[in-house]
């Protein structure tokens, strides 16, 4: 989810959820403690130099349970956040602890924000020597489908 999208959701909500994909919610006492913009440099594998930009929600519980933060008081933060830091509207990553500091992707659910788990991947792959995945055939049609090129009995096998 791009900051342009949440920007537009929050306008239409009165409560502010975020959600794990695994259907556990982060404490409703939440706090934003940061908003920002993330800037990666590096080289992957094949030997490419990238360069990726991402902006970062980083949220955090505290033990003030009377706190809740509503959309307006997020957007403000967002808006003031792009005003002062020149945040770019990129795809967004949150950070969130539960076990660790946990990285994700932000999606929306029509009600909640879902923390959606993030993957890592060869960029590279071609350069890398990963073999492509195998095409996977059932031993039956594939059988069914070919002709002999021998008949039984004529001594070519």
């Amino acid at each position: 989810m791009k900051l342009s999208e949440i920007k537009e959701i929050l306008s239409t909500l009165e409560n502010v959820e975020f959600q794990l994909e695994n259907g556990t919610f982060v404490p409703e006492h939440f706090h934003v403690t940061e908003v920002g913009q993330i800037t990666k440099s590096f080289i992957d594998c094949g030997g490419v130099i990238r360069h990726e930009k991402t902006v970062n929600f980083q949220l955090w519980n505290a033990d003030d349970y009377e706190h809740r933060l509503k959309p307006g008081k997020l957007l403000h933060i967002i808006r003031l956040s792009e005003e002062k830091l020149a945040i770019e509207d990129a795809e967004i990553e949150v950070e969130y602890q539960s076990d660790t500091i946990g990285k994700y992707d932000l999606a929306f659910n029509g009600k909640n924000f879902i923390l959606k788990n993030k993957t890592t991947a060869c960029l590279a792959q071609d350069a890398c020597g990963i073999p492509s995945e195998k095409q996977k055939k059932n031993l039956s049609e594939l059988a069914a489908s070919q002709t002999s090129c021998c008949a039984p009995d004529s001594g070519c096998c």
